[in-house]
């Protein structure tokens, strides 16, 4: 009989406990991806390695977890609570560990090679895994180990499992939501990691006093009683279809990632709004689920199967521009936006149904039998997202690859196709066979949409983003992922004319961050100095001859080099200093990542470059007042000498920067400074024949930089603080 001091706490407890490790858990999975993003480069690789390995971590630690838990409570006598308190102090230790591992493995790959290079991208993976494994492991250990005491403590429940599996998709959910769009808002990073921490510590110390009241843990032998019935039962079907829809559903959530970014643009809410939707619909899903359980009434495999066959394509029509609305702003559009969210919902809250009912029957509680078929799931999750990354997005459309991905669904369909009714067969094959027929026949992509509008147009893969490149009647664009990033305008010109113009005695080197159309690339080159322009993406500067007739000689020009590499990393690795140095971050002025190329520490970098009297050239485009005034602040403390000048076109600003005083003067001053190649270079787009008369209008109307200013000095961008990228508070008036 069990004494009183051994008696279980409120079942709730659990459940809390739970709702606040996995909302930690995606603090640490947002944070470390945005870190990560800072010190490896903004490359779909990235993400699929922390992805890969946050999972990896989950599915060692929930085998170890299962296996170990019990012989450990036996042999040393202590509850299997203090383990998990044990689990839990060491994944918040992760907190502050993992910034500072990436900050040293950053530097380590310095000598790497370029971001392209196999080398780089393999070591770069190890170092990430390295950096973030160890607290990953931990975290898979928990299921496990909570099970292993709620065992001891003699709770024979055979849904443990999906009981806290709801909990901690619910906590997940809340992590993802609150993280990015208020915690790293209101406090940064580093601050937003420690109030995760701060969640594991409280979980570790409650834990370990449950812990410390179960003196004496029941012999692990009356567990094994009835240790595997499940998995003698299920055998090797469970662990095919658990390792399957992991694999698919995290292979899938890579390419949405790509294939909804003409929907939901570049901004950081976008694949927070997709990790939300995703949590959000497997909750719902492993809820329902629960609610079945208690009335003994749970939907089996072959109905699930069936379902996703048909939900697994719904994406694919909710991004067809015939259907939903598709431009080349930055704006959300509210009904595209929900349409396209609401295409993952169905196969999320299936799988978030399927996934729980499946490891409860295979374990029936017992927490060996739970870690290792949890282990099996979290291993699919791992090899996913590294498939989609590295194979599937470089060769393949998006609507082919998740096409491709949805076969495990119908494989698993048709193996138990017989064991469904009639009337199931019939409705599911008619779906699915609509969805699959549309996708295959009559879908339209976003760049198929383009280019019925276009002349000419050519789409580029790799591993690092889809580049299409389109030549209408009125203009040239290129998209990264459906988003626009630029056309052929002289602004991209003055970002190289203006600063070398100013520089006082002939500029010696340039160096160009971002590449675009390659017009910056080719204007410095027209001053007959040495340039090096850098961009993270392969097919950006494959896409060079599609805008520029010349761009075959240009490349030839032994004065000019091309870098695939993250403009900050190369700022890091090289040694090399110049005279001028040009950055026109990828627009809008709120997109993911740009906080790296406005900050002040990118301007620390910039400084260890730059020769005496060298000027820096920042473009600016507009938006929201307190993010420009952000940016502005950024360039205005990090130079002794500023100045601002409007665009040629009447949008956006060039800011100049420099350590040593910029010089007054004139437009004719200016522009006897050109060459003669140089002054035929900035006019090659405009009916002014006179350089004096196209470059006289941009300088006469100089701004000063304290007009941008906000009056509140600690409004500026730095890496911890990201202000651009991070808004919705701000512009919602509560912060």
């Amino acid at each position: 009989m069990t004494s009183s001091k051994n008696q279980p706490p409120p079942y709730w407890v659990f459940f809390a406990f739970f709702f606040v490790s996995g909302f930690c858990s995606l603090v640490y999975q947002v944070v470390w991806t945005r870190l990560a993003f800072a010190s490896f480069g903004i490359i779909t690789p990235v993400l699929s390695v922390v992805i890969s390995v946050f999972m990896l971590g989950l599915s060692i630690g929930s085998w170890a977890g299962g296996r170990f838990i019990m012989p450990l409570a036996k042999r040393t006598g202590l509850s299997a609570a203090i383990f998990y308190a044990a689990a839990e102090f060491i994944i918040g230790l992760g907190a502050y560990a993992v910034p500072h591992l990436f900050s040293l493995g950053e530097k380590l790959l310095l000598s790497s090679g370029g971001s392209n290079s196999f080398q780089y991208l393999f070591l770069s993976a190890m170092v990430l895994a390295i950096s973030i494994l160890p607290w990953c492991v931990f975290m898979g250990a928990t299921f496990p180990l909570i099970m292993g005491y709620i065992r001891e403590m003699n709770e024979r429940r055979t849904d443990s499992f999906s009981y806290l599996y709801v909990a901690n998709v619910l906590g997940a959910m809340c992590g993802t939501f609150l993280t990015a769009a208020v915690f790293i808002e209101m406090l940064g990073f580093r601050n937003t990691l420690q109030v995760a921490a701060t969640g594991n510590f409280a979980i570790a110390l409650f834990s370990a006093f449950l812990g410390l009241k179960q003196k004496r843990p029941m012999p692990v032998e009356e567990q094994a009683t009835a240790a595997l019935p499940g998995e003698r039962a299920r055998g090797a079907m469970v662990k095919w279809v658990l390792f399957s829809t992991g694999f698919s559903a995290m292979a899938m959530e890579v390419v949405w990632t790509r294939f909804f970014a003409p929907v939901l643009k570049t901004q950081v809410y976008s694949f927070a709004l997709i990790v939300f939707v995703y949590l959000g619909a497997t909750l719902a899903g492993s809820a329902w689920y629960r609610r079945h359980l208690k009335k003994g009434a749970t939907w089996k495999m072959p109905l699930l199967m069936a379902l996703l066959t048909v939900a697994v394509f719904l994406p694919i029509p909710a991004t067809d521009p015939r259907l939903v609305s598709l431009d080349l702003s930055f704006s959300l559009h509210f009904s595209s936006t929900l349409a396209v969210l609401a295409s993952i919902f169905p196969i999320c809250a299936i799988l978030g149904y399927l996934t729980p009912g499946l490891i409860d029957n295979y374990s029936e509680g017992n927490p060996a039998a739970a870690g290792k078929a949890y282990a099996i799931n979290v291993l699919g999750c791992i090899l996913g997202p590294l498939f989609a990354s590295y194979i599937l997005l470089p060769s393949m459309s998006e609507r082919t690859a998740l096409l491709l991905l949805g076969l495990p669904f119908f494989a698993f369909y048709f193996l138990h196709w017989k064991s469904l009714p009639v009337s199931q067969r019939l409705v599911s094959a008619l779906g699915s066979g609509a969805l699959v027929a549309y996708a295959l026949f009559f879908s339209q992509s976003f760049a198929g949409a383009l280019s019925k509008l276009a002349i000419r147009e050519e789409v580029r893969r790799d591993y690092a983003a889809s580049v299409i490149s389109v030549s209408s009647i009125d203009d040239k664009l290129l998209l990264v992922n459906g988003i626009g990033m630029t056309k052929l305008t002289p602004i991209t010109k003055f970002m190289v004319h203006l600063p070398m113009a100013y520089h006082q005695g002939p500029p010696q080197s340039v160096l160009v961050i971002c590449f675009g159309m390659g017009t910056s690339f080719r204007s410095s080159l027209s001053w007959g100095v040495k340039t090096t322009v850098v961009d993270l993406i392969p097919g950006v500067p494959k896409a060079f001859g599609f805008y520029h007739a010349d761009a075959a000689e240009v490349v030839k020009n032994p004065d000019g080099k091309i870098v695939i590499d993250d403009g900050r990393r190369f700022l890091n690795r090289t040694k090399e200093k110049y005279d001028v140095i040009t950055v026109d971050p990828p627009p809008p002025l709120e997109a993911a990542g740009t906080s790296l190329l406005y900050s002040t520490e990118f301007y620390d970098a910039i400084k260890q470059h730059l020769k005496p009297k060298a000027i820096v050239q920042v473009w600016l485009p507009y938006g929201e007042k307190m993010t420009a005034q952000a940016a502005v602040r950024s360039v205005y403390n990090s130079f002794p000498h500023v100045r601002c000048f409007p665009s040629v076109e009447g949008w956006g600003v060039h800011l100049l920067g420099s350590m040593d005083p910029i010089e007054s003067l004139t437009p004719d001053q200016l522009v006897a400074r050109m060459p003669a190649m140089a002054q035929k270079d900035l006019l090659e787009w405009t009916t002014n024949q006179v350089a004096l008369n196209y470059l006289g209008p941009v300088v006469s109307k100089e701004i000063a930089p304290e007009v941008f200013l906000n009056s509140n000095p600690e409004v500026i961008i730095t890496d911890d603080d990201p202000l651009n990228e991070y808004f919705l508070l701000r512009r919602w008036g509560l912060f």
